[in-house]
């Protein structure tokens, strides 16, 4: 069974009260935006689209955003070309950090991430430097409550996963990145909750800190990353110690 890092808990935690404040609209609809452009703007034939659409609602994004953001991305209304980008950077104590971003202009993304890198003694590196201590996965999120753990985790092995962990009062559920579609489905079939699905980039061991002022300048620097207008989602192999 997978080992879930208290980083990722922090990381849940953090997402679940910005949902509820209904912030960052704009990531939200870059999402819809690139999904919209590679896929098409139907959501049942789009499952990518699908899955912004339904992080958009969590996120208490406005219907009528959500129907623009489509409309961006198949075209049908004019605005700025939103493209992805992936950075790879070397933090504090040698952790690695994946940087997703979607941006209309990478002259300006660039150079402010190496910026809030480089405020950490952390610096950007060359392709593959990071990627190659991950793995790409599709990641589940299942809801707990009032279930049995047990019969749960039964039901998700059923349903095709490759593993699971505990994820406080909820279990994530790891896939294959080609079959997350499929198992999210099976799981719903089953009468399941399913709070979230993604493509994460999990990483094969993870880099252990124990000194408490390393482990808040890394936190730091990773919540600065994240709350980036340009930046998606950051995946890191550091976790703290329990």
């Amino acid at each position: 069974m997978s080992g879930h890092s208290k980083w990722s808990q922090i990381k849940r935690q953090k997402g679940a009260a910005d949902a509820k404040r209904g912030v960052a609209f704009g990531k939200l609809a870059n999402a819809i935006i690139l999904a919209a452009k590679k896929g098409g703007g139907n959501p049942e034939a789009n499952f990518s689209l699908k899955m912004a659409i339904e992080k958009a609602k969590t996120g208490l994004m406005p219907k009528e955003n959500i129907e623009r953001a489509i409309k961006r991305g198949t075209g049908e209304i004019a605005g700025a070309q939103i493209e992805e980008i992936l950075y790879e950077a070397i933090g504090p104590a040698g952790i690695s950090i994946i940087i997703e971003a979607a941006t209309d202009n990478k002259n300006r993304t660039a150079p402010e991430i190496k910026n809030t890198l480089a405020k950490f003694g952390a610096k950007m590196a060359s392709m593959g430097a990071a990627t190659y201590q991950f793995e790409k996965k599709g990641k589940i999120i299942i809801d707990l409550k009032g279930q049995d753990k047990e019969n749960i985790e039964l039901i998700s092995i059923d349903a095709g996963s490759d593993d699971f962990a505990e994820d406080g009062e909820d279990l994530a559920v790891f896939t294959k990145p080609n079959e997350l579609e499929q198992v999210k489905k099976n799981l719903e079939n089953q009468g399941l909750l399913v709070k979230e699905a993604q493509l994460i980039w999990e990483p094969k061991d993870t880099v252990v800190i124990s000194d408490k002022v390393q482990e808040d300048k890394i936190i730091e620097l990773l919540e600065m990353l994240e709350n980036m207008d340009d930046v998606s989602a950051i995946f890191s192999n550091f976790d703290v110690e329990v």
